[in-house]
């Protein structure tokens, strides 16, 4: 049982990563979905920048030991499964910053879209006034 706790915590895990990466695309799409990535967005910056223990890192510790599996390394879920898998070790320090550039662009075209959508275009004006 908790071996299957250990799995379904590890695609939770790269659930939200993928999620944290790409969903303020996602939004462009579904806007009302903003909020969600607002959220996951300021979780991975606290994550990040306080060094924190994610939930989800807890929970596959203590599945682990459940299971009577090896135990996570102490650095955690991103330094056991992805760096030097995804990318080089070397690009530890920069892996972070290239995501938040990435869901910084991805707001900034959200915005831009938002505010083109609210402006009238010549086309919607000419076709209210042939209307009239």
């Amino acid at each position: 049982m908790y071996q299957v706790v250990v799995v379904l915590t590890i695609v939770a895990h790269f659930v939200f990563l993928c999620y944290l990466m790409v969903g303020g695309f996602v939004a462009l799409r579904w806007r009302r979905t903003i909020w969600l990535h607002v959220l996951a967005a300021l979780w991975g910056i606290a994550i990040t920048t306080q060094h924190l223990d994610c939930p989800l890192t807890w929970l596959e510790r203590r599945g682990r030991a459940e299971a009577g599996m090896a135990p996570l390394p102490p650095q955690g879920f991103i330094a056991h499964y992805i760096t030097g898998v995804f990318y080089p070790a070397s690009w530890a320090d920069a892996v972070p910053v290239v995501v938040f550039g990435l869901v910084a662009a991805s707001w900034a075209v959200y915005v831009w879209r938002g505010v083109a959508a609210a402006k009238p275009s010549a086309d919607r004006l000419i076709s209210a006034n042939d209307e009239l």
